[in-house]
């Protein structure tokens, strides 16, 4: 019934757009959407799975980027890689949210991409978070330095207001790459490489969002202790980044988990059985 309703309402409204009686088909620019959606789908399903090294920063491109990156933008990026907090989240946390002597950032609000404050996106991002004494002492620094603002927010624009994502990408994130030779070439719309006038190869940074920030930093929860990283559990995992149901975070770094079938932890593993 409902698709007859909307099969002739469609009609209807065609028929009034060529008499000039109506300026769009709203009935078409829902197909047109729902269309679109499945595109959407369809083209997350051919990307597939994080990869690291083109998605997720390696430890060594951190390493460069922490070498390189200047002014105010570098206490955002270090809580940025060693918490995992969401653009929105860092926009909008307050100085009263922080526990330096305990070492946790309690997640209470965000800043939306219209700068207004707010509540987390669900109840599940209302979390704490723990850090070490590299951030610690880093954010007990910035506190010395940082811009006034009536909201206490830890990282404000010059005038004490809700940063803008684009200036923490195009000023912060990008230049710290791109000083840092965290880059790949610049090709044109043949997928050819890129040449300046003087014949030298263009580059572009690598990674163009915050977001690349937050896969790092879930890479190295999950990573095991000899990889460098923290070897922790599916659920803590879930709790650190926020997310809503354990199910999202195995679709999205479900892959990273350590398999436990590797042929030396098998050939351990019989060892002791048989000892």
């Amino acid at each position: 019934m409902i698709r007859k309703v909307i099969g002739s309402l469609g009609s209807l409204l065609a028929d009034a757009q060529e008499q000039g009686l109506a300026a769009r088909n709203a009935v078409r620019d829902l197909r047109r959407n729902r269309r679109r959606g499945k595109d959407h789908q369809a083209e997350k399903r051919q990307k597939g799975k994080l990869k690291v090294g083109e998605d997720i920063p390696i430890p060594a491109e951190i390493k460069a980027i922490l070498a390189h990156v200047r002014g105010r933008w570098r206490p955002l990026l270090i809580t940025a890689i060693f918490t995992g907090l969401r653009a929105s989240e860092l926009r909008g946390l307050r100085w009263k949210d922080i526990d330096l002597n305990a070492g946790e950032i309690h997640v209470r609000q965000r800043a939306d991409r219209f700068n207004d404050i707010g509540k987390p996106k669900s109840a599940a991002g209302e979390r704490q978070v723990p850090f070490g004494k590299f951030v610690a002492n880093m954010l007990k620094e910035w506190k010395l330095a940082c811009p006034k603002s009536d909201g206490d927010l830890v990282f404000p624009n010059g005038e004490g207001n809700v940063e803008s994502l684009a200036n923490i990408i195009n000023r912060g994130l990008i230049p710290a790459q791109l000083a840092a030779s965290v880059n790949v070439p610049l090709r044109d719309d043949k997928g050819k490489p890129k040449h300046d006038d003087e014949g030298k190869p263009m580059v572009k940074a690598k990674y163009t969002g915050m977001h690349s920030l937050r896969h790092f930093y879930a890479s190295w929860l999950i990573n095991r202790p000899e990889q460098g990283g923290l070897g922790l559990t599916p659920k803590i995992v879930q709790e650190r980044l926020g997310h809503s149901s354990i199910t999202m975070t195995y679709d999205r770094y479900g892959h990273l988990f350590p398999r436990g079938d590797d042929a030396e932890e098998i050939e351990a593993a019989e060892r002791a059985l048989l000892a």
